[in-house]
């Protein structure tokens, strides 16, 4: 049977095949420690729990309005209001099925054949497959562990050409966790104003956990770009809901409008009675939410701390989400990654790595080139402070006896 040849342009998610591949092992009896899924640890919070169960309770489990319910709308027109200072209309609001189905509409709705989407690498290992499926070309616009996995505006501006019909924006970052400040958020709009047939996507998914940094965005910093920005957002993170599946976006009402008709011939509406729980999360008392978010700052001090100053490895101290990226170039130097690579079977730096330290060490991270960056490995510490010093104490061991 001959398959679509647009499956020739994505590859398997790499960060659920490392996932599978721990929980495969520790099937098996083996003591995995697994830094690979970028899904909080916590348990959603009792108020939203009961909000769904309520409505599940009283029956509100039937299909809604494709774009989402009028309460819930309301709560993320409010929630827009209060924390970006952004005006919204109902009908410039979209719920879906998680914030990649927001991402999937979007370019669906705004992209042809040959379009360019200018991207900062790393970046999510999604964008690249989404792009691709809706016909347009992404194009990278590298950045370094020396600069803080940040673009510069001047790097911006070499990158657009007449091709170029979205630049995507994701502070703080997956993979990285680099955080734009208000200033640099409003340097790289400047840039995006003299370009007015550019869109722009903010993917502001990680918005609640930064650490030191204020947040911001492209919309709040720029009156000029809104007419032609899509906010996107979701509940996963910051409430712990991943499994809700709740994304939603804000921005023109023409693209909304575009994204709800494509939503109306794919899944219809996001979950009817998780939407309750939805209006819960953004409605009621945001503790939860701080809580969280200085366990996760505890976290990823603890976790800077035991990889910092370590021979090889480059640790960038990030200012938001729940990552580290470690830049591993300089290991290639190391006497023993000759044998690693041949052992290993692998070309790619992040993936002699990341393969090596699961068969012998039992630690599973995820290899930069997922994210567009060989020399790298992603580290989710959005565990128990238990997990990442066992993990990390053996991510120690693996590097330090490469060097003997």
């Amino acid at each position: 049977m001959e398959l679509a040849h647009r499956l020739s342009l994505i590859e398997p998610s790499p960060t659920l095949a490392i996932s599978a591949r721990a929980n495969e092992l520790k099937a098996e009896g083996k003591d995995i420690v697994g830094f690979g899924a970028g899904e909080p640890d916590f348990d959603t919070p009792q108020h939203i729990k009961d909000a769904a169960i309520e409505a599940i309770k009283s029956g509100f489990t039937k299909y809604t309005p494709v774009s989402g319910i009028p309460e819930l709308k309301k709560a993320i027109v409010q929630k827009f209001e209060r924390d970006n200072g952004l005006t919204f209309a109902p009908n410039q609001i979209l719920v879906s099925t998680g914030g990649k189905q927001v991402l999937y509409n979007f370019f669906l709705a705004v992209l042809n054949d040959g379009d360019e989407v200018v991207c900062p690498a790393p970046y999510w290992v999604s964008y690249k497959d989404i792009v691709s499926l809706a016909g347009g070309t992404i194009k990278l616009l590298h950045t370094s562990i020396e600069l803080g996995f940040k673009i510069t505006p001047h790097d911006l501006e070499k990158q657009i050409t007449p091709r170029t019909k979205v630049f995507i924006l994701n502070s703080p970052s997956n993979p990285t966790g680099a955080t734009y400040t208000p200033k640099e958020i409003h340097s790289i709009a400047k840039v995006l104003e003299k370009y007015p047939d550019v869109l722009v996507l903010t993917d502001d998914i990680y918005e609640k956990l930064t650490y030191g940094v204020e947040f911001s965005n492209l919309a709040t910093q720029s009156e000029v770009l809104r007419p032609r920005t899509i906010v996107v957002n979701g509940l996963s993170k910051a409430y712990a809901m991943t499994g809700w599946r709740l994304g939603y976006a804000g921005g023109p009402k023409e693209i909304i409008s575009a994204m709800d008709m494509l939503q109306g011939q794919s899944t219809s509406n996001a979950n009817s009675f998780a939407q309750k729980g939805g209006v819960a999360a953004l409605n009621g008392d945001q503790n939860c939410v701080d809580e969280m978010r200085a366990v996760f700052e505890k976290r990823r001090d603890l976790a800077f701390s035991l990889l910092d100053n370590l021979k090889g490895v480059k640790v960038f101290k990030p200012q938001g989400a729940f990552y580290l990226f470690p830049d591993i170039a300089d290991l290639k130097a190391a006497p023993g990654w000759e044998k690693l690579k041949q052992k290993t079977g692998e070309s790619d730096t992040g993936k002699i790595f990341s393969k090596g330290l699961l068969d012998e060490k039992l630690v599973a991270v995820v290899p930069g080139s997922a994210f567009g960056y060989e020399n790298g490995f992603r580290i989710s510490y959005a565990t128990s402070e238990v997990q990442i010093e066992k993990g990390l104490k053996r991510i120690r061991a693996f590097v330090e006896e490469l060097w003997k």
